[in-house]
């Protein structure tokens, strides 16, 4: 008799977005004539850059060649990128990473959720709330809660981050030994400070706690002061994770590239409390499960790094960015309380008189034909809120303000 992971069965109602499309698909299907502007799903609108095209046909011509025929690449990736990544993420910014720190994959999404698999099934997590659902759910997935109460899982450490503590979540009284971190954050699009950041650092330190650390958003980062990654932090590579992506970076939502960087410093422990490195392990997992991103997609991720690539990146960036801006001072005017949009590709909307985040999901698609996401579908402290992403393309920003401040 085949049995399922009834782990599966404790999830409730859905993955978040497809929840989301669901209703969408029923809208569209029964008002074929509206045009539907879609500002929930973070996926990104502007084409690859320049570099980053030329550099995929180049690798793809490689690959009808004999004698530069790429096979299977080593699973960590391709020494060329995992360089590139140290050098102009890390080490040009004053932090010590090398290329053997850095794994190649095809997303933090799977990354995030797959790290745990390198963990024992008694750890304790803690995440915060709201959070990225891929966090809680692959917990769940993974053996490590108890049932579904009230909105929350059992034991899960949730993390309030409100209004009223800056988004910022008090460090937990009851101690976790992993601890899920997004900065800057998706989906309130708030930061942290490295003194915020430090008191993370050291608690773990002093718990003996394990840091994961999405990084995702880094590049969006405007102002000064706010640390673009985890191992700015002093004593970070002793107790982080970090996890990046090309995909909101760069536009790699549909041709998929991200990385993860497990210091060789980085240890957790056996059952007689012996400390271990955790690299090795990390490195095992995705040495028999994965077996690499494609040689063309890990070329093309490499010119981001060059110098025409960062500066087409960067005005790629630039135009989200001016995305959000308008969004936060349409909204700030239509009388919503906003947050984020400065650091970051999200807008995090308190919605009015009390109404529920579903609720004002359908009066903004059913009365202004504009798709954002429920804050509740991030967890149980987002009730109230509502996400729009930043990543439509000027016109539709634009015009789903317009849509948005007219509504009654």
């Amino acid at each position: 008799m085949a049995k399922i992971n009834e782990n599966y069965l404790k999830l409730q109602a859905g993955y978040l977005f497809p929840e989301i499309g669901r209703r969408v698909s029923e809208f569209v299907a029964a008002n074929p004539d509206k045009k539907v502007i879609k500002m929930g799903i973070g996926d990104v609108t502007q084409p690859l850059v320049p570099s980053v095209v030329k550099a995929f046909h180049e690798g793809v011509d490689e690959m009808a060649k004999g004698e530069t025929f790429k096979g299977y690449g080593p699973e960590q990736g391709y020494a060329f990128l995992r360089e590139a990544i140290a050098k102009n993420a890390y080490q040009d910014n004053g932090i010590d990473i090398s290329a053997d720190d850095i794994f190649i994959s095809d997303g933090s999404k799977c990354d995030t959720g797959n790290i745990q698999e390198i963990f024992g099934h008694d750890n304790k997590i803690a995440i915060c709330d709201p959070v990225y659902p891929v966090y809680a759910d692959t917990t769940v997935m993974s053996g490590k809660t108890g049932n579904y109460n009230s909105g929350y899982y059992e034991g899960i450490i949730y993390m309030p981050c409100t209004k009223e503590n800056g988004f910022i979540p008090n460090l937990p009284t009851e101690t976790p030994d992993l601890i899920f971190l997004c900065y800057p954050n998706n989906p309130m699009g708030t930061v942290a400070t490295k003194e915020e950041l430090k008191k993370w650092v050291d608690y773990a330190a002093e718990n003996k706690s394990i840091i994961l650390y999405d990084a995702a958003y880094e590049a969006f980062i405007t102002e000064e002061g706010i640390p673009h990654s985890i191992y700015e932090i002093e004593g970070a590579k002793e107790v982080a994770i970090e996890f990046r992506s090309f995909s909101k970076t760069a536009g790699f939502t549909g041709t998929r590239c991200a990385f993860t960087v497990v210091p060789d410093e980085l240890k957790a422990f056996d059952s007689s409390g012996k400390s271990v490195a955790v690299k090795p392990f990390w490195n095992r997992r995705q040495s028999t499960k994965f077996n690499g991103v494609s040689y063309p997609v890990q070329k093309a991720a490499a010119a981001v790094y060059t110098e025409e690539g960062k500066k087409e990146v960067a005005e790629v960036i630039a135009y989200y960015l001016e995305n959000a801006r308008i969004m936060k001072e349409s909204l700030t005017e239509a009388g919503y309380e906003v947050f984020g949009g400065v650091n970051a590709p999200y807008i995090w909307v308190k919605t009015k008189n009390g109404m529920s985040s579903w609720d004002f999901f359908d009066k903004v698609l059913n009365e202004a034909n504009v798709v954002g996401t429920p804050g509740s579908g991030f967890g149980p402290a987002g009730e109230g809120y509502f996400r729009f992403s930043a990543f439509a393309d000027r016109e539709s920003t634009m015009e789903a303000m317009e849509r948005i401040k007219n509504l009654k």
